[in-house]
Parts: C-alpha cells; sequence; structure tokens
C-alpha cells in the first residue's frame, strides 16, 4: 500500500469516531463575517500595543516553562467575576472548550453520561465523545426553555455525570431563570456545569448562575474571553466553582497547558476589561433592534441575551443560507431545522445583512 492509497479507514481509529467529521465553522473571507459569534470590534490600537508590550516581556523568559497554575490569571479573573470568589475558585485554560474537556475528563469517561438539553451548543456532545462519556440529549421546549418535569425524569432514569446547562444558549440565544438552574442542581447526581460564554450580552437584571455557586458545590460556571472581551485568537476560557472541583481538574490538567504568551495577554485585558467590555451596550442595542426588524419583516426570531440571533423559519435553509453568501454575507446553518443565526456585527455589517436578506426571501 503506497501513500495516496492510505487513509481513516486504513488506521486504527476508535469505532465511535468513524464516520465523525470534525467541528467547525466556515472561515471564507466575505464582506460581513457574521456566523461565529465574535466581537466584532477590535482591542483599540492603544491597547494592542500594551498587549504587544506584555508578550514581550514573556517572550524574554520563554525558555523557561509558565506559571503552570496561572495564579495571578486566577486572581484577576476572580476579581473581574467578583461574587465573593478568590483564586482557588477559579480555573483556567485553552479556550472555554478545554475547560469543559477537563470537565468531562474528570467527571465523565467510560460507563459515565452526560447530558444536555438540545438546541444546544454542538461542542458539548462532541467533547461527550471525545471522552469516551456517553451523551445523553433531552429536548428543549418549543420555546427553546428547559422543561424542569422533563428534566426531572431524565436525570431519575440516566443518573449522569455531567449535566449540560446553557445560559444564554447557544444557538437560540435562550437565557434560564436561576430556579430552572437551582433546581437541575439540585437533584442532579454528578456535576451540573453552566455554560456561560455570552453571560456578558445578557439583558439587563437578568442574574448569572455564579450567585449560586455558595448554596450549591458541585454547580461549575464557564466563561470565556472570545467574545466579549474580543479575544477570540487568544483563547482563554475560565471556571469558577468549588475549590474542590478545580482541585479535581488539576488531575486531568497537562503541565503547563497555559503558555506564558496566553497568560500575558489574559491579564493585560483584564487591566483593561471596561474598555474590552464597551462595545456590549452597543451590541445588545443592535440585537434588539435586529430582532424587531426581523419581527416587523414577517420572519421568526427567538428572544435572545447573547450576541446572535436565532431567525427562520425557511423550507430551504440551505438555499437561504447560499443565497445570503452569495451576497457576501456569512451567517451559519445551525440548529433546529428551518432557522438560521447571526452574528450581530457592526452597524454597517448589519445593513449589508438586512439587504440580501430581503433580497434572497424576495421580502420588502
Amino acid at each position: 500500500m503506497n501513500d495516496t492509497d492510505f487513509g481513516l479507514a486504513d488506521l486504527p481509529l476508535r469505532d465511535d469516531l468513524r464516520g465523525q467529521t470534525p467541528y467547525g465553522a466556515p472561515q471564507l473571507s466575505v464582506d460581513a463575517a457574521l456566523n461565529t459569534n465574535e466581537n466584532p470590534y477590535p482591542p483599540s490600537p492603544q491597547l494592542a500595543e500594551e498587549i504587544g508590550s506584555a508578550v514581550a516581556e514573556a517572550a524574554a523568559g520563554l525558555n523557561r516553562y509558565p506559571d503552570r497554575d496561572a495564579l495571578q490569571l486566577r486572581a484577576d479573573l476572580a476579581r473581574y467575576l467578583d461574587h465573593g470568589l478568590d483564586r482557588d475558585q477559579v480555573w483556567a485554560a485553552n479556550g472555554s472548550n478545554e475547560v469543559l474537556q477537563q470537565i468531562l475528563q474528570a467527571f465523565g469517561g467510560p460507563g459515565r453520561k452526560a447530558m444536555g438539553f438540545e438546541p444546544s451548543y454542538s461542542m458539548h456532545p462532541i467533547l461527550a465523545r471525545g471522552t469516551g462519556t456517553q451523551w445523553v440529549p433531552v429536548p428543549r421546549t418549543a420555546e427553546f426553555a428547559i422543561d424542569v418535569e422533563a428534566a426531572h425524569s431524565a436525570i431519575a432514569v440516566h443518573q449522569p455525570s455531567v449535566v449540560f446547562l446553557t445560559s444564554p444558549n447557544n444557538p437560540t440565544g435562550t437565557a434560564l431563570p436561576l430556579e430552572t438552574i437551582e433546581e437541575v442542581a439540585r437533584i442532579a447526581p454528578g456535576v451540573v456545569v453552566v455554560d456561560e460564554a455570552y453571560a456578558e450580552f445578557r439583558r439587563e437584571g437578568t442574574p448569572s448562575a455564579l450567585t449560586l455557586l455558595p448554596s450549591h458545590p458541585r454547580l461549575i460556571v464557564t466563561r470565556t474571553m472570545s467574545k466579549a472581551f474580543a479575544l477570540a485568537g487568544a483563547r482563554l476560557g475560565y471556571l469558577a466553582a468549588h475549590s474542590a472541583t478545580v482541585d479535581a481538574l488539576q488531575l486531568v490538567r497537562l503541565p503547563y497547558h497555559l503558555s506564558a504568551v496566553t497568560q500575558a495577554v489574559a491579564i493585560t485585558a483584564l487591566a483593561h476589561a471596561d474598555e474590552l467590555l464597551g462595545a456590549v451596550k452597543r451590541l445588545r442595542a443592535e440585537r434588539d433592534g435586529l430582532v424587531d426588524w426581523l419581527r416587523g419583516h414577517g420572519f421568526a426570531a427567538a428572544d435572545s441575551d447573547a450576541n446572535f440571533v436565532l431567525f427562520g423559519r425557511f423550507d430551504d435553509r440551505a438555499a437561504v443560507f447560499q443565497g445570503l453568501l452569495e451576497h457576501g454575507v456569512l451567517v451559519r446553518e445551525v440548529g433546529p431545522p428551518q432557522w438560521l443565526r447571526v452574528t450581530v456585527g457592526t452597524p454597517e455589517e448589519m445593513t449589508a445583512f438586512r439587504r440580501a436578506l430581503l433580497d434572497v426571501t424576495g421580502r420588502s
């Protein structure tokens, strides 16, 4: 057999990975890239320069391993989150996906189950599969909420070691009431992970699951600096939990997993949190205006507490997706059938999206 004849089928790949495809959104050069929920406003030139200086300082010591436990970064993250947290209750990794993977490595695995309420973040079942954890999906209601009685029944039957709650939910944008989170945390036999990747975009008055940590020691709240902090390229995710959970994750984390450069970038960014989060209010207003506009033109749009909007309904969403792409607007074909998801971009990008959508669908 020569190299040209050799493929995946010839490797001793795990059976549960055969036929699977890797996760990933299209990365295309378009006028309006509105498919990956990035913050459209980059760091200011002044902040970029300061980040560069911090990286240069870190570079002078790259012959040595970084702070293995990221102590300063974790202290700064605890200070940012507030809620009475300290460094020992915070953990950080290369993006929130690595945080979620470490949770499943510690609390999931062969013979154990993870549960989620779908539609939701598609990486949760992928990470479960990658760690040999059985995935148990439970459907959400037609309004994309979680039926507490259905959650009770599913948890009683399956006894999951890990339960994922996503709030605000991706791809629907739906935030969960604290009462729902608290009830699931009360009845779940294992850990409950509240994925709050889009927490900073919540509408005013929408509480965080961080408020429940003191009364629920098996609760974990995950966050990211990719979205509101406009640092998708830095790859920094983190969590807040009981210190015992942080101890557990250190049993599975790779040594020196956070580079000195990543730590330097994140620490500098946190020192300028007010500046980096300055666009959040603007994006919230743009999101709410987009929901009103979509509904005003006869489209369905889910209520959103994130920086994206799920909209539809289309008999052939693939055709609408392609039509938008041909107009230079890239959205995401994800979530329930007949729906598409659009990231909230700059006013110019949203104008391009509106024009393209009306043209593709023949509405006015």
